[in-house]
């Protein structure tokens, strides 16, 4: 009878205990699985304490709140998980087993685990963050630096790539008085306040380094002032190094470090607080390839710090080599023999559109950038009169005498020009007096005043007519096949050049264009281009600074070849015996154009500057084509000075 009725009760035990399990699946509407996928939820929601509350009664004695909460919030957010799915989940009674995936900083990281429940609660354990970890195991990140990709130029030297200097620091233990601060803040142009800002951190220590400034290892005068200062130590640090300094600046461009703009733009990207970036130029252009990815671990170590388990690895991928079509020594020459002006220089193959050298000066140093520009610096380089920080190959101006070739090979294309008919010599010229006060004005006037004796001696008055002769349509049709108003395709972003704002609304616009003046503004790239028609058929090949970029015709016959062959036959002339003879070469024909261009408020204004100009074309062995603009040459020669500053780097390059 007691037997009978032991059963019953314990049987009405079990019916208690299936009612209550019951009963809480239908007040909260929870299964054990929908408790374990919650639990595995609240990780991305950040609600450890939320966690905490599903485990079960035994694992919060074992694991304390403040425990539980830290180690998970540190591993998780440490490995940045994510995406986080709890699936395949079976259950047999308290006893579940599913497969966990998520997203990390080191990739996807994939496990199956077994879980048991005690009163629909979580018996939780290390494990159930991945189940070789135990409770006295941590979990470690290590990550192994990508190096950023060098930048070479033609021939494998390399323009940017890796290099060392010289991290300037001080140990607050060693210093014996903080007068010293003066002395250091001098040498280094920095301030004396950032240095006791710097050393006044909550985490400095006696023997602690506290970095100040990075040097170049080269300036052993600096360094040597330093280390007589008790405190001051030196490490040799890896950096970004631009083994040419300024010639290349403009070209390459440069790294800063990120800012909380671009921490946010490139969110996902690899960059941290610590990252730089390619500001400008190539850096910037090609900033993706370059940059390469940082790899990284995720690793399971013990009490002594050895590695137990892998959860996830990310091989590490060094930045690509950037090849670029730039011959170096081309490069330099160009930039010597214009550092001292405001100039741009651009010089190309006109048989491939490969650009050999692209110089802008005045210039900054990229090394500077990297190593760390003082205020003093950056505001001088900024207050500069002749603007070294404004990249004039990039920019549009006005073009001169430099558009005589272009407006002729129109001319001659659209059978509005006769290369033979005597234009009548005129230093001084209007169409009639509906011009007013206005006239067209020359310094050259040749007789015959053909199309070939007008390029050579550069007759303004020829063009003048030339360009009414031609007419607004035809010179509009000109302009637009040569793509002048579009976007110039090119990796590095250029202005677009501009031939009228106002579609030429009157007759003396239309023949200052004729030679270059008007509303004419050329972007220096795109009028090397146009030039390299005349030695390639009268095809303009895609400029491009980037060997991996396919080359392809830009403009097919942009002029006939017939056109083209007259053209240069005349552009042979003012290299043998007009304004571009300085040029003259022995043992090699060079055709060329010098132009002046005037910038001044009115025809009356005497007040007003001149931009030289000249393109020198080598149809050789090594075919080139250079073109150099510099600002403010009036009362130093005009073209002529660009043209003699400009025949050393020719003549290197072509022997």
């Amino acid at each position: 009878m007691m037997d009978k009725k032991k059963g019953m009760i314990l049987l009405g035990g079990g019916i208690i205990v299936l009612v209550v399990a019951i009963l809480f699946f239908v007040f909260t509407g929870q299964s054990q699985s929908d408790i374990l996928k919650d639990f595995y939820a609240k990780i991305e929601e950040k609600d450890y304490q939320g966690m905490y509350d599903l485990l079960s009664s035994q694992s919060q004695k074992e694991y304390d709140q403040n425990t539980f909460i830290e180690r998970n919030q540190k591993i998780y957010e440490g490995i940045e998980a994510k995406n986080i799915k709890v699936e395949n989940i079976q259950e047999d009674g308290d006893v579940l087993s599913y497969k966990v995936t998520m997203d990390s900083l080191a990739g996807t990281i994939e496990y199956t685990y077994t879980t048991t429940f005690q009163d629909n609660k979580i018996n939780w354990v290390d494990a159930m963050i991945y189940p070789t970890l135990q409770s006295s195991y941590k979990v470690r990140i290590k990550e192994q630096k990508a190096v950023r990709g060098e930048i070479v130029d033609c021939h494998g030297v390399v323009l940017a790539g890796q290099g060392e200097a010289y991290q300037v620091g001080l140990v607050k233990g060693k210093l014996n008085q903080e007068q010293d601060y003066d002395e250091i803040a001098s040498l280094l142009s920095i301030t004396k306040e950032s240095i006791q800002k710097s050393m006044s951190a909550s985490w400095v220590k006696d023997d602690s380094f506290v970095p100040l400034k990075l040097i170049e290892k080269s300036n052993i005068t600096l360094k040597n002032k330093l280390l007589q200062i008790p405190g001051v130590k030196l490490s040799t640090q890896t950096i970004r190094e631009y083994p040419y300094g300024k010639a290349t600046s403009h070209m390459l461009g440069y790294l800063q470090k990120v800012n909380a703009e671009d921490l946010e733009k490139h969110k996902g990207e690899g960059y941290d607080e610590n990252s730089y970036i390619g500001r400008s130029g190539i850096e910037a252009a090609y900033e993706k390839q370059l940059k390469g990815s940082h790899g990284v671990g995720i690793y399971i170590v013990d009490e002594n710090g050895s590695t137990v388990d892998t959860i996830a690895e990310k091989q590490k991928e060094d930045g690509q080599t950037i090849e670029l079509t730039i011959d170096i020594k081309l490069q330099q020459d160009l930039y010597e023999a214009f550092q001292n002006d405001k100039s741009a220089s651009v010089a190309l193959n006109p048989k491939t559109g490969e650009v050999l050298a692209l110089v802008s000066t005045p210039t900054f140093s990229s090394n500077d950038f990297i190593l760390g520009l003082s205020t003093e610096k950056w505001n001088a380089l900024n207050d500069d009169k002749n603007q070294p920080l404004y990249n004039r190959f990039k920019a549009t101006v006005v073009p001169g005498s430099s558009m005589k070739p272009i407006t002729a090979a129109i001319g001659l294309d659209s059978g509005a020009l006769d290369s033979s008919k005597d234009m009548n010599a005129q230093m001084k010229w209007q169409k009639d007096s509906s011009w007013g006060s206005y006239y067209v004005t020359t310094l050259h006037a040749p007789n015959p005043n053909t199309l070939k004796n007008a390029l050579i001696e550069s007759d303004n008055v020829y063009f003048a007519k030339a360009a009414l002769a031609i007419g607004k349509d035809n010179l509009k049709n000109g302009y637009q096949k040569l793509k002048i108003g579009e976007e110039i395709p090119f990796e590095l972003s250029l202005t677009k050049s501009q031939y009228a704002s106002n579609d030429f609304s009157d007759e003396i616009q239309i023949a200052d264009s004729g030679y270059g003046q008007g509303q004419m503004l050329m972007n220096p790239v795109q009028l090397s281009s146009i030039y390299t028609a005349f030695v390639n058929d009268g095809n303009i090949m895609t400029p491009h600074i980037v060997k991996s970029t396919k080359q392809s015709v830009w403009i097919k016959e942009a002029f006939t070849q017939k056109t083209c062959q007259e053209i240069k036959e005349a552009l042979i002339g003012v290299v043998e015996s007009g304004t571009g003879k300085a040029m003259k070469m022995e043992g090699v024909t060079l055709a060329g154009k010098t132009g002046t261009a005037e910038i001044k408020a009115s025809q009356s204004d005497t007040t007003g500057t001149e931009m030289g100009w000249f393109t020198v074309m080598a149809d050789t062995s090594k075919p080139i084509v250079i073109t150099t603009m510099v600002e403010d040459v009036k009362n130093r020669g005009g073209s002529s000075y660009v043209v003699k500053n400009m025949k050393s780097s020719l003549s290197h390059y072509l022997k």
